[in-house]
């Protein structure tokens, strides 16, 4: 029998690719570069399998190709708002993602980023580059503290409830949060949290704002100019959750006037493009999308897919199934 055929849409780590050459007939992306549209038309009819990953837009055009002949949709990563869902459903293609793998190494990410916009890392690594450090003072790169000041969290999944763990037991900080429904007792009991009954009450009672919420319509431009203005001046924004969450140019307007101290991001609207009136602030720590770039998470991803993919093709429900 002959062996399934699988496309892979990006570059995998190696354990991963070397797993699925044994497993399947494999398409690997060798140069990296990003399929297009064409491209991923053109693996939706020669493949049975695509293993997409969360910055591919599986549209419905995609999905709705004719002469189709993938089956499942592997997508690498825990978000799979890059897929048209409800095509997919419709097309009666499974969609597979890849939870519980990433949760600490991206609650790390947005740890490293509140202290990093807290005390002004950022600002202090360029200073120092570009030869405009000349010793100490008093008075110099002044940020916040964090140890003991509330965390404010929008959403409660697994990533803001491990963030939280590291922010309390390790900074002693007060959590404070907001998710429409309630989650077990236990744990907001374990986390000495406070459930508020809005995103307005958690923005305006908080020194540190930390995003953890899906992506899509419900919570497009969540974080806009009118909830930034319940933000306190000393307060930071922390986005390791969705670009498009933030209202970009909203943000830029906050950061400018001061409505806020300062942000860190992970992840942007419209990414890869940045706006760019945020790469000229100093008051604004960028990083290129890491929340999961472990060597150990993303092999752990990887695996996760093949996992997946393995029990769709021997017939038995894959663990991650999301349609």
């Amino acid at each position: 029998m002959s062996k399934p055929k699988v496309i892979v849409t990006r570059r995998w780590p190696a354990d991963v690719e070397a797993q699925l050459k044994a497993l399947y007939d494999v398409q690997l992306n060798e140069n990296d570069t990003p399929m297009s549209a064409q491209a991923l038309k053109q693996a939706m009819q020669s493949a049975d399998a695509l293993l997409s990953t969360v910055t591919d837009p599986i549209t419905a055009d995609i999905i709705n190709t004719e002469n189709r002949r993938v089956r499942i949709i592997g997508n690498f990563g825990v978000g799979y708002n890059n897929i048209d869902i409800q095509a997919a459903k419709a097309q009666g293609i499974m969609v597979t993602n890849t939870p519980h793998v990433l949760t600490d190494c991206t609650a790390d990410i947005a740890m490293l980023l509140l202290l990093m916009s807290s005390r002004r890392a950022a600002e202090g690594e360029r200073m120092i580059l570009q030869g405009q450090w000349h010793g100490w003072g008093p008075t110099q790169l002044l940020g916040q503290k964090v140890t003991g000041k509330t965390l404010g969290l929008i959403g409660f999944g697994r990533i803001a409830q491990a963030m939280a763990y590291k922010a309390h037991y390790g900074f002693g900080m007060k959590i404070v949060f907001f998710v429409p429904s309630a989650p077990e007792q236990t744990i907001v009991d374990r986390l000495q949290a406070t459930r508020c009954n809005s995103v307005e009450e958690v923005l305006s009672s908080a020194d540190f704002i930390s995003l953890h919420c899906p992506g899509g319509p419900a919570t497009y431009h969540l974080i806009n100019e009118q909830r930034l203005q319940l933000m306190r001046p000393s307060t930071h924004l922390i986005n390791t959750a969705r670009g498009d969450v933030v209202d970009s140019n909203a943000l830029i307007k906050a950061l400018k006037a001061g409505w806020i101290a300062g942000a860190g991001l992970d992840v942007y609207e419209g990414e890869p493009s940045i706006n760019p009136g945020l790469l000229g602030l100093d008051n604004v720590t960028l990083l290129p999308h890491l929340g999961s770039a472990s060597e150990e998470t993303r092999s752990a991803m990887g695996n996760r897919v093949l996992h997946n993919i393995g029990a769709f093709f021997t017939g038995t429900e894959p663990e991650d199934r999301v349609v």
